[in-house]
C-alpha cells in the first residue's frame, strides 16, 4: 500500500481541540494533511482524531510506538479503528516488532484499506555526535538510517521517518516508492528552534522528500495560512 502524493503535514501541536479547531478554522476549504502527535493525542485522546477525520481531514497520527512485537500488534489494531491515514513506530524496536505492528494493522482495517506504517529511523533533533556519545552508535548517520530504512522495507512497511537530508539514502536503498516522510524543514529565513538536521521546502523536495512535516513555522506565524500556502509552493515547485 502506497500513496506518491507529494504534500505538507502540518504538524498540530497544541494541546486542547479547542485550540486545534480553532487554528484550522482558519484554512477554511483547505483542509490540509495534518499531524496528530502525543501533545495533542494525551490531551484529547481518539475523540481528537475521530473530529478530524469527521471534518474531511488526512491524520498523521505521531505516536512512535516501541515495545514488544505483541503490544504493539494490539495497539496497531486499536489505532486501524480509528481510520487514520499515517501511524508509525520506531525502527529500533526490530524487524519483528515492525512485522507486529503491520499484522494489527491489518487486522484492524477488517479487510479495507490500511493506514500506511512507517518507521521512525533517527529524529531530526539528534546529531551523530549525541548518536556516538549516548546512544553508542558509532557508525554514521546516514549509515544507520539506511539500515533502519533496509529493516522497515524488510519488515513490509510503507516508509520512513527521516531527516530530508537522508530521504535521498533511502530512496537509493529501498526505492523510489517507498515513503520518505521529513520533519525538519524550515524556511531559509526561519529559526532551526531544537532540530539539527534541517533543510527548506525546496530542498526537501529536491533530495526525495514524499511528505514534509512542518510545525512551527506555519503554526506560529504571524499568518498560518500565508506559511502554508508558502511552503506548499515551495515543496511542490508550484508556480505564481
Amino acid at each position: 500500500m502506497n500513496n506518491m502524493a507529494k504534500d505538507v503535514i502540518i504538524a498540530l501541536d497544541f494541546n486542547t481541540a479547542e485550540e486545534t479547531l480553532k487554528f484550522l478554522e482558519g484554512f477554511k476549504d483547505l483542509h490540509p494533511y495534518v499531524k496528530i502527535g502525543m501533545e495533542l493525542y494525551y490531551a484529547e485522546g481518539p475523540a481528537m482524531v475521530r473530529e478530524l477525520k469527521r471534518r474531511g481531514y488526512h491524520v498523521f497520527l505521531d505516536l512512535k510506538l516501541h515495545d514488544i512485537p505483541n503490544t504493539v500488534r494490539k495497539s496497531m489494531k486499536v489505532l486501524a479503528g480509528m481510520g487514520v491515514d499515517i501511524c508509525n513506530l520506531h525502527a529500533a524496536g526490530t524487524t519483528a516488532m515492525m512485522r507486529a505492528a503491520l499484522e494489527g494493522l491489518t487486522e484492524g482495517s477488517n479487510g479495507g484499506p490500511r493506514p500506511l506504517l512507517i518507521a521512525v529511523t533517527q529524529l531530526t533533533s539528534t546529531s551523530e555526535e549525541v548518536m556516538r556519545k549516548e546512544l553508542l552508535i558509532d557508525h554514521p548517520i546516514g549509515e544507520t538510517v539506511r539500515h533502519y530504512a533496509m529493516n522497515a522495507r524488510e519488515a513490509g512497511l510503507d516508509g520512513v521517518v527521516c531527516s530530508p537530508l537522508e530521504a535521498g539514502i533511502v530512496k537509493e536503498a529501498c526505492g523510489s516508492h517507498f515513503l520518505t516522510v521529513t520533519p525538519g524543514v524550515r524556511f531559509a529565513d526561519s529559526s532551526t528552534d531544537d532540530q539539527s538536521r534541517v533543510t527548506t521546502p525546496a530542498r526537501a523536495r529536491e533530495l526525495g522528500s514524499d511528505y514534509i512535516v512542518v510545525g512551527r513555522p506555519i503554526t506560529q506565524a504571524p499568518d498560518p495560512v500565508a506559511a502554508y500556502l508558502r511552503c506548499k509552493k515551495e515543496f511542490l515547485g508550484m508556480e505564481n
